[in-house]
C-alpha cells in the first residue's frame, strides 16, 4: 500500500474509532455503519491493487534472473530415463465427466472421475485443478489446496486454481486474501469458468461480511455470465432477504426454481420459496 493511501486509510480508521467512542455514537449509528462499510471497501481496493503490484514485482524478479543467463545447466541424473506415457484422449473423457458432475453438485463422483483422469494422464493441469475443486466442495481443504498449489507452480496464471484458493480463504474467513485471489482471476480473464466463479465467490465473500449490495452485484454479474449457475439465484435471494428486500428475494428464488426444477439448486430455490411464502424463514 502506498504511503499516501495507507495513511489515508489509517486516518479514517482512527477517526471512526473516535466517533464510536464518543457520546454522540448512538445518534450517529446509521452514518457510522455507512462509513465503516465504505472504509472496508477502500481497504479491499488497496489489497487488490497490492496483489496486482506483487505480481508485477515477481515479473521483475523473473526478468532479473534472465539477465546474462544462458540455458540452464544439465544435471546428471535429473532426466527421466524414459518418457512418461499418458493417455490424454482417455483422460479427456473423464475430465469432461468430472466437470459435468461438478456442475450437478455431485462432488464425490467428480472426484472419482478426475482421479481416473489423472491415472491416465498424471500431469494434466486441468484434471488436477478440477480434482482440487471437487475436494474443496467436500471440505477436504488440505487436499484441495495441495492440488491447487501444484497447478499454480506449473501455471501461475491459472485462473481456475486461483479462484479456488480464494474460495478456501473465504471458508477460512481470511477475507482479504480471498478478495485478492478472486480479483486477480477476474483481471486475468483467461478462463470463462474461472471468471464466472470468481464473481460468484466474491458475492459469497461480501454476503459473509454483511455487505449485501455488493453481494447482490456480484451474484447478478455471475448470472449474466452463466445463467445456469443456479446456486447464484439461491444466494442472490439470500442477499436480498437479508437486506430486507423480500419481494426481490422471492423473485430470485422463483427464477432459480423455474430455470431447472431437476437441478439440486433449482430444487433448493423452490423449497426456500415455499417456506417463506408459508411464513417461514430461509436457511
Amino acid at each position: 500500500m502506498a504511503d499516501g493511501a495507507g495513511s489515508d486509510v489509517r486516518g479514517r480508521y482512527a477517526a471512526l474509532v473516535g466517533r464510536l467512542d464518543s457520546a454522540d455514537a448512538p445518534a450517529e449509528k446509521a452514518a457510522l455503519k455507512a462509513d465503516i462499510i465504505e472504509l472496508i471497501r477502500a481497504v479491499d481496493r488497496e489489497i487488490a491493487e497490492l496483489g496486482a503490484l506483487k505480481e508485477d514485482v515477481k515479473k521483475l524478479a523473473e526478468r532479473w534472473k534472465s539477465i546474462g543467463d544462458g540455458p540452464p545447466p544439465v544435471v546428471a541424473g535429473m532426466q527421466p530415463s524414459a518418457p512418461v506415457r499418458a493417455d490424454h484422449i482417455g483422460a479427456s473423457t473423464f475430465i469432461e465427466k468430472g466437470w459435468s458432475r461438478i456442475s450437478l453438485g455431485d462432488y464425490p463422483a467428480a472426484e472419482t472421475a478426475l482421479g481416473k483422469a489423472l491415472e491416465l494422464s498424471p500431469n494434466d493441469v486441468q484434471a488436477t485443478s478440477l480434482l482440487g475443486w471437487a475436494q474443496m466442495h467436500q471440505e477436504k481443504y488440505d487436499d484441495a489446496l495441495m492440488n491447487f498449489q501444484r497447478v499454480l507452480m506449473k501455471e501461475p496464471a491459472n485462473a481456475l486454481a486461483r479462484i479456488n484458493v480464494g474460495y478456501i480463504c473465504l471458508k477460512k474467513r481470511i477475507f482479504g486474501e480471498a478478495i485478492e485471489h478472486l480479483s486477480k482471476a477476474i483481471r486475468l480473464d483467461n478462463d470463462a469458468k474461472a471468471t464466472l466463479y470468481a464473481h460468484y465467490y466474491l458475492g459469497l465473500v461480501y454476503l459473509e461480511r454483511e455487505m449485501y449490495e455488493d453481494a447482490q452485484t456480484f451474484f447478478q454479474k455471475s448470472l449474466a455470465l452463466g445463467p445456469n449457475l443456479l446456486e447464484a439465484y439461491y444466494e442472490l435471494g439470500r442477499a436480498y432477504w437479508l437486506a430486507d428486500q423480500k419481494d426481490d428475494a422471492r423473485e430470485a428464488w422463483r427464477a432459480g426454481a423455474a430455470a431447472n426444477k431437476f437441478n439440486p439448486w433449482g430444487k433448493r430455490c423452490a423449497e426456500v420459496l415455499a417456506r417463506v411464502e408459508g411464513g417461514g424463514q430461509p436457511d
